[in-house]
């Protein structure tokens, strides 16, 4: 009787029309071992519902970040693409372009200095040739301040030719003079008389002995010479001792 009721639902149920959406496939019991269990037909794949994919907070904010603006023309980001590129060979470039900038100025004031060092030593070895007979003058100037006053303390009245003997000593001594002035001169060695030409007391190269009034001459005039005074190449080694005119 279960049987013929069974066939005839089947039946009536073949008679009805099909409807749009196919039949929902049941899942089977394994424990099932009924002959009459319905069998399931599975939809079609075009009628299935989209896979739905679900992500994380996280992933989202992820997804956001590697996503470029809309809003940025390409131009903005190809910009900001070099600006967070860096280029290694570039920035090798850079610090080889730093370290000749500093090996030059290194260089240059290496040769600057070299360039002082030369000159100061010229100008110090100049000055050893210059200065080099200072002591040796200054012994020399005793000698000659003699042989000078020896030939001014002989009367120019005695040189006559009843004194043959005083003049041939005195023309003796003045060759020598004049020979050891020349030889002298030769080194730099030159002596100097400011009251011969009248010059005026200078405190660089004169040292005022006394001062005398005189009306025929100009205060601060050298009119008496005490003590030549000698220059070598230029620089006093002894002042000249001098008598100086003061009236006021």
């Amino acid at each position: 009787m279960l049987q013929q009721r069974l066939s005839r639902s089947l039946q009536a149920l073949a008679r009805q029309p099909q409807q749009h959406q196919p039949l929902i496939r049941l899942p089977r019991s394994n424990t099932s071992s009924s002959p009459f269990a319905f069998r399931s037909f599975a939809p079609v794949a075009s009628q299935r519902l989209p896979a739905r994919r679900w992500y994380s907070s996280a992933q989202e904010a992820e997804a956001k970040k590697e996503e470029p603006a809309q809003d940025s023309t390409p131009e903005q980001q190809k910009k900001a693409q070099e600006a967070t590129k860096e280029d290694p060979v570039q920035k090798e470039l850079e610090a080889k372009k730093r370290e000749v900038i500093d090996l030059t100025d290194r260089l240059k004031r290496s040769v600057a200095e070299y360039r002082n060092l030369q000159e100061q030593t010229k100008r110090e070895i100049q000055a050893a040739k210059d200065f080099a007979l200072q002591r040796f003058s200054k012994d020399l100037l005793d000698s000659v301040d003699n042989l000078d006053r020896a030939l001014i303390n002989v009367p120019a009245d005695k040189l006559v030719s009843e004194n043959q003997d005083l003049v041939n000593l005195h023309s003796g001594l003045k060759m020598t003079e004049d020979i050891l002035m020349q030889t002298l001169k030769k080194h730099g060695l030159e002596r100097f008389d400011p009251s011969e030409k009248g010059e005026k007391f200078d405190p660089n190269k004169h040292e005022a002995v006394f001062q005398t009034p005189m009306k025929d001459k100009e205060d601060g005039t050298a009119f008496h010479t005490q003590s030549k005074g000698f220059l070598l190449n230029g620089r006093v080694i002894r002042p000249a001792k001098v008598g100086v005119v003061k009236n006021s």
